[in-house]
C-alpha cells in the first residue's frame, strides 16, 4: 500500500488531538474522513483545512452510540472503496467520585468508547479484510493502564477498549489488519486528560511537562504506515514515562 491514497475515518475528529491526527494523515496523502456527532462545524473546518493543504477530505457526522445512524452513514463512506485506516477517537468524560456517580455518568462514557467501537469497527472491518491491509487504531488512556480518581467510568471504558484491540488484532492479523491502541497520558489538546496546573504535571510526569497532540499523532500516523506492519494487539503508550 505504499504510495496508494487510502481511506482514513478519524471518529472524534473535529478538535484536540483528533484534528491534529487527521492532518497527520491527511499530510500522509490519504482521503480523510473527518467525522463529529455535534461538532458538525468543526469537522468542515478541519475537513477544509486539510483541502486547502492540498489534501482530501470530507466531514461527515453522527452519533457513534446509535447503530442504525452509523452503520448507514458508514455504508454510504465504503460504497466504492474500502475504509483502510480507522482510528477510533471518539471518546468522552463525564467525571464524578464513583460514590456519587449516577447511572447515566457511568453509562454514556461506556456508549460512546465501547457501543462505539463496536458500532463503527464492526461493519469496516469486512471491507478492510476482503482488502488484505488495514490499520484499526484506537485511542484509549493512561486512566486504562494506571487509573484515576473520579474515572471509574472513563477507566473502564477504555480498559475494556484494551482488551477488546488484544482480541480482535488475533482474529484479523492474518488478514493483514493490524489492531493497535495509543494510549495518551496528560496531554494539552482539546478534551485531552483533566487539566493540571505546571507543578502537579511536574510531579506526575518524569518529562516534567504534558504532551502534545502532535506526540499522539505522530505516532497514530506511524501505526497507520506500511513500515508497522508487524505491530499488532499493542497498547502503546505516549505518557512521558509515567509508571
Amino acid at each position: 500500500m505504499t504510495g496508494e491514497r487510502l481511506k482514513a475515518l478519524v471518529t472524534g475528529g473535529s478538535g484536540g488531538i483528533g484534528a491534529v491526527i487527521c492532518r497527520r494523515l491527511g499530510a500522509a496523502g490519504h482521503f480523510v474522513y473527518v467525522h463529529a456527532n455535534r461538532r458538525a462545524s468543526e469537522a468542515q473546518a478541519v475537513a477544509h483545512a486539510l483541502i486547502a493543504a492540498g489534501g482530501a477530505a470530507q466531514a461527515v457526522t453522527f452519533d457513534v452510540t446509535d447503530p442504525a445512524a452509523t452503520r448507514a452513514a458508514l455504508e454510504a463512506i465504503v460504497e466504492h472503496q474500502a475504509v483502510q485506516i480507522l482510528v477510533n477517537n471518539a471518546g468522552i468524560h463525564d467525571d464524578a467520585p464513583f460514590a456519587g456517580m449516577s447511572a447515566l455518568q457511568w453509562q454514556r462514557v461506556i456508549d460512546v468508547s465501547i457501543k462505539g467501537f463496536y458500532n463503527v469497527t464492526q461493519p469496516l472491518i469486512l471491507p478492510m479484510i476482503r482488502t488484505r491491509w488495514g490499520r484499526v487504531i484506537n485511542i484509549s488512556s493512561v486512566t486504562s493502564l494506571i487509573g484515576n480518581r473520579g474515572q471509574v467510568n472513563y477507566a473502564a471504558a477504555k480498559g475494556a477498549l484494551n482488551a477488546a484491540t488484544k482480541a480482535l488484532s488475533l482474529e484479523v492479523a492474518s488478514r493483514g489488519v493490524t489492531v493497535n491502541a495509543v494510549a495518551p497520558g496528560i496531554i494539552a489538546a482539546g478534551m485531552g486528560e483533566p487539566v493540571l496546573d505546571a507543578a502537579e504535571i511536574a510531579d506526575l510526569v518524569p518529562m516534567k511537562r504534558a504532551g502534545s497532540a502532535e506526540d499522539v499523532a505522530h505516532l497514530v500516523g506511524f501505526l497507520a504506515s506500511p513500515e508497522a506492519g508487524y505491530i499488532t494487539g499493542q497498547i502503546i503508550s505516549v505518557n512521558g514515562g509515567m509508571a
